[in-house]
């Protein structure tokens, strides 16, 4: 029996694809929130679900206990889910939830046969990985694609990673493998700001996979929020004088350096290696 299950089957209008992953490659949750802000920000249809009983160990995620507002119990299990999102030329298909644990291969086959499905014919991935890059600086993103010239276009830096993976890095060669294009996008957050949530790596990537996607999305509540947590880390420096020093050593290694794109691609895959 499949772990897909479909609500609806819309027939849709030259289709894209989104997606991101909690857990593994999620640095500071902006690949997740990036994806999320889409679905929050329109009219988004749920159209699809996973059964999560076939991939997850719930001792290590365990469901979650919520009362209602008449204090009624009711368990949250993991997500994962396919939205579809109505655009003015092109609709969109989202893919949001958390990396499973077991049986990627069906996991990933069934998205794909989803995807391949609704006429999916290019995907964008996105994640985050924590980096030796500075807060006051512009966020790096670095990327892959199943069309390598397509990078230097679109502004990022190309990724010649080879290691330990996640989800994404399956996923990506499975929609390759059925034809269909994959863009996959990853930011750099900064590792003294990595365990909280970082809304400038989200911002970052949402505005990015816009562009690829090419549809638009209101950044307001995303740029008002990096502006809010920038400002933030700016004051909680003032009093550090270790910190700001530091901070402005990463500014300086960034400032004309020209072998900085070999040291992200060194941190992204020292990252990914240390998360495996």
């Amino acid at each position: 029996m499949a772990s897909l299950q479909w609500l609806d089957r819309p027939v849709l209008r030259n289709p894209v694809a989104l997606m991101a992953f909690e857990g593994w490659g999620d640095a500071g949750e902006s690949a997740s929130q990036a994806v999320a802000s889409f679905i929050e920000h329109s009219d988004a249809e749920l159209i699809a679900v996973i059964d999560p009983d076939d991939h997850f160990d719930f001792q290590v995620r365990r469901p979650m206990v919520e009362l209602d507002s008449e204090g009624v119990r009711n368990i949250t299990w993991p997500q994962n889910e396919i939205h579809v999102v109505r655009g003015a030329e092109r609709d969109v298909v989202i893919v949001l939830g958390e990396e499973p644990h077991y049986r990627w291969k069906v996991f990933t086959g069934e998205l794909v046969e989803a995807l391949n499905s609704l006429g999916v014919s290019r995907t964008i991935t996105i994640g985050a990985f924590i980096g030796q890059v500075a807060h006051t600086l512009p966020v790096p993103l670095v990327g892959s694609s199943t069309r390598p010239d397509t990078l230097t276009l679109h502004g990022l830096l190309p990724s010649g990673y080879e290691g330990p993976t996640g989800i994404l890095g399956v996923l990506n060669h499975a929609l390759g493998n059925a034809g269909i294009d994959v863009i996959s996008v990853w930011a750099a957050v900064p590792h003294y700001l990595s365990n909280q949530e970082y809304p400038p790596a989200t911002e970052a990537l949402a505005l990015k996979a816009a562009e690829l996607l090419g549809v638009t999305l209101d950044m307001g509540d995303l740029a008002l929020e990096t502006r809010h947590f920038l400002s933030t880390v700016d004051e909680a420096l003032e009093g550090n004088d270790e910190l700001q020093k530091y901070v402005e050593r990463l500014e300086e290694e960034a400032d004309g350096d020209t072998e900085r794109d070999q040291h992200l691609m060194e941190e992204i895959e020292t990252f990914l290696r240390d998360q495996s």
